[in-house]
């Protein structure tokens, strides 16, 4: 633990301080802007934003810190803090309750540290390489469900989803007919934790970006879990696509997500 304790640390300290910003605004009316017809942003993400790189950045001055909102801030190129102020803002900005920040700490392009903080649970997930993953201090292990046909799983779609409805759903479709049930609750870093809690038992969602799977990621490996990209190969939060699962499941899910489209 003690390569990474200082980073483990920074990036707890910042995800609390990033969460109580969310907290204070949540339920407030909030000026809404758009990155694209659905992506949203709202003054919580920014402000989010500005005092977790605030914290980061004093805690590790020489880190590159990558932020969804604000972009890159250039450090020591072996070691960089992958940010998301504000993991669910369509949820947050419609008061349904359900978001996080997410921090993820990658070193010698090995992620090493991910925390992902829900701040109206009060529900602290972290991780750190080749020592667990834990939920409130709590250690966490993946799901032992084997049957794909009992299995809850979650999913989300992308911000341009409207631009291709039946491409974007071929995958939710042909998994309804597989397994007991599918949920989508709009935060890829929450999904990636519940299937580390055993919550779930699966999660894929093509067309994310690296601050959404960066930390979530390492909590899912460190709880015994399985990550790939949805394809079958090795996972890359720079890459365009996950998928997350207790293990046992990874094969059968891997099955369906690259069926040929049936006729």
């Amino acid at each position: 633990m003690g390569n990474y304790l200082k980073p483990r640390a920074a990036a707890i300290e910042a995800a609390l301080a990033g969460g109580e910003v969310l907290k204070r605004h949540f339920g407030s009316r909030l000026e809404i802007s758009f990155k694209g017809e659905l992506d949203l942003v709202t003054p919580a993400d920014t402000e989010s934003e500005s005092i977790v790189v605030s914290l980061l950045t004093r805690r590790m001055p020489d880190v590159t810190v990558l932020a969804e909102e604000g972009g890159e801030r250039e450090g020591d190129a072996d070691r960089r803090f992958i940010v998301d102020p504000l993991d669910g803002t369509t949820n947050f900005a419609h008061g349904y309750p359900h978001f996080a920040v997410s921090i993820g700490y990658e070193q010698e392009g090995q992620m090493a540290v991910g925390v992902v903080y829900d701040p109206m649970r009060e529900e602290l997930f972290t991780a750190e390489i080749d020592e667990g993953a834990f939920l409130n201090g709590q250690k966490l292990h993946v799901s032992t469900e084997a049957k794909l046909g009992q299995a809850l799983l979650v999913t989300g779609f992308p911000y341009d989803l409207k631009d291709d409805v039946a491409r974007n759903l071929r995958h939710f479709n042909r998994f309804m007919a597989e397994v007991r049930a599918i949920r989508r609750d709009g935060s890829a870093a929450l999904d990636l934790c519940y299937v580390a809690a055993g919550r779930f038992d699966g999660f894929w969602e093509e067309k994310l970006a690296p601050w959404d799977t960066a930390a979530g990621s390492l909590v899912v490996t460190e709880a015994s879990g399985r990550v790939s990209d949805i394809a079958g190969d090795p996972f890359s939060c720079f890459g365009r696509s996950v998928l997350a699962s207790n293990g046992s499941l990874h094969d059968p899910m891997l099955k369906i997500l690259n069926e040929k489209s049936r006729s």
